[in-house]
């Protein structure tokens, strides 16, 4: 069932068993989980079915710090959230991610891989994924031509990638709109947070649109899943009652924001061509491919982060312009128009190279940020067109992000010389071991995570490991914003199976 709230008669009551805040990758995948039960799901979205510059405009805000894309344009905001132009990259995060590393400060999650991997298993399904199998072995027999190189399985490994193409605002609407206990409000937005007068259970939500409604939300248990940024605003804009916002009583609301490093940061020379796979990607046509890794016993012997090399060919990657340059319009749709056009004309200029070239690629980084409480989101005075503080960033980076990245290409360097195939030359920006510093040209992914982080001990974190808000016994928070440490990994497949689990976690609930 939809309904437009702009249609809605003003201060319209909307009651349910459960309230999903937010139709993206997280609020969709929870809310099919529901379908067909015998509970009533508010589903509610701030946009509609198409992109509305209008309701975009509610996501705009300030950066500060490490040069950011604009906040406008890093999310889209209508049914499907930012599916709607993801690149698809899926890969569970490793065992070692979920564990406390005494050299990665404010690391650990209270659950473990092993708790997340029956989720994972259903993630795959809902995004339309092969097998819950990322094992190289797996794919070697599954797919043709996956040499690997010749590196000691000690040091580095290969991590497999499965693909999708699910865009959940085309793959799920219609099944969304027939579910008969599944009630989608597009065009509500959630302005604030109401809760008893102790601030222990929320007891309803405060809707808004660009039509001039209001509306109230009431349910027995809320989830928020508007992405990590959005839930961080809301809570501290929801202040009206707990002054420094909900869920912060330990001015934890904001901190740890995390960002997956993409940066070019070395080549490699190969002495001959070397015929595989394993380590290309084509889009809606690979199905598996790797990136290289570094092995946990390595990592904790290196006290380096957690990331990955993959490849491209260096005659079209030198012409390439970095993401953060292209992706600088508000209008994400006219970002977007400049990645590619700045991709086709790289393509077309590295038709007439030739040579050595022809088997050199760009190894470009795909790291976790260390996790830092002054990497935050925060609001401010201005406010947007609905009467709601607007979110301001704040990306800072640690010695230990550049340190890790640095050190990452000094052991593939290695490897690449003991197996006698080439040789890696590193970036200029790695060059020297005592600057900490990143350029302006370093990519984020758009891989927002970390602000009400998971930890048992409220001190250390918003949510517990259910994803309950500490002390708000029926707010809970789905998504990447509840990762402690973020991996290498892009989010989705994880977010999506946290998401499931909590879900899972709620329906136990209301049997009882």
């Amino acid at each position: 069932m939809h309904k437009d709230a702009k249609t809605l008669d003003n201060n319209t009551v909307i009651e349910g068993d459960i309230c999903i805040i937010g139709a993206g990758a997280a609020g969709i995948s929870m809310a099919l989980d529901w379908k067909d039960t015998s509970y009533k799901v508010i589903l509610l979205e701030g946009g509609g079915f198409e992109y509305d510059e209008k309701v975009q405009e509610l996501y705009a805000g300030k950066t500060t710090g490490q040069k950011y894309f604009p906040l406008k344009s890093a999310r889209l905001h209508y049914f499907g959230g930012t599916t709607g132009h993801w690149a698809g990259m899926c890969a569970p995060l490793d065992p070692i991610d979920f564990k406390e590393r005494n050299w990665v400060p404010n690391s650990g999650w209270p659950i473990s891989k092993n708790d997340l991997d029956p989720f994972y298993a259903k993630a795959n399904k809902v995004l339309k994924l092969g097998p819950y199998n990322y094992e190289y072995e797996y794919w070697n027999n599954e797919l043709p031509n996956l040499t690997p190189f010749p590196f000691d399985h000690n040091v580095v490994w290969n991590k497999m990638w499965q693909f999708s193409q699910a865009r959940y605002g085309d793959l799920y609407k219609k099944e969304i709109l027939e579910a008969r206990n599944i009630h989608l409000y597009t065009y509500a937005n959630a302005v604030d947070i109401k809760t008893n007068d102790n601030i222990t259970q929320v007891k309803e939500i405060i809707v808004k649109n660009y039509a001039g409604k209001t509306h109230t939300v009431k349910a027995k248990n809320f989830v928020m899943a508007c992405g990590t940024i959005q839930n961080a605003r809301l809570l501290l804009a929801s202040n009206s009652q707990a002054p420094q916002g909900l869920g912060n009583h330990n001015d934890l609301v904001g901190r740890y924001f995390q960002e997956h490093l993409e940066v070019a940061s070395a080549e490699l020379w190969l002495t001959k061509p070397f015929p595989t796979n394993l380590y290309s990607w084509e889009y809606g046509v690979t199905k598996a491919s790797a990136e290289l890794a570094i092995t946990p016993e390595v990592q904790a012997k290196e006290k380096i982060l957690n990331g990955t090399a993959s490849l491209q060919p260096l005659s079209v990657a030198k012409y390439q312009k970095p993401r953060m340059e292209t992706w600088q319009d508000g209008d994400p749709r006219k970002s977007l128009e400049n990645v590619f056009e700045n991709w086709g004309e790289a393509a077309e200029k590295a038709k007439g190279e030739k040579g050595n070239i022809e088997h050199a690629y760009q190894l470009n980084t795909r790291i976790e940020q260390a996790p830092n409480p002054n990497s935050r989101v925060t609001i401010g005075k201005e406010k947007d067109e609905l009467g709601m503080p607007r979110a301001n960033l704040h990306w800072e980076l640690t010695p230990l992000d550049k340190y890790s990245v640095r050190k990452i290409y000094q052991i593939l360097g290695r490897q690449v010389g003991i197996a006698g195939i080439g040789r890696i030359r590193l970036n200029e920006f790695l060059r020297d071991e005592n600057d900490d510093t990143f350029p302006d040209s370093t990519n984020g992914g758009w891989h927002h995570m970390g602000t009400t982080r998971m930890a048992d001990d409220a001190k250390k974190g918003v949510v517990d490991s259910n994803c309950q808000v500490h002390g708000i016994s029926n707010l809970f928070i789905a998504g990447a914003a509840c990762y402690p440490t973020s991996g290498a990994p892009n989010p989705t497949l994880t977010l999506t199976a946290l998401s499931l689990r909590l879900s899972d976690y709620l329906k136990n609930t209301f049997r009882y």
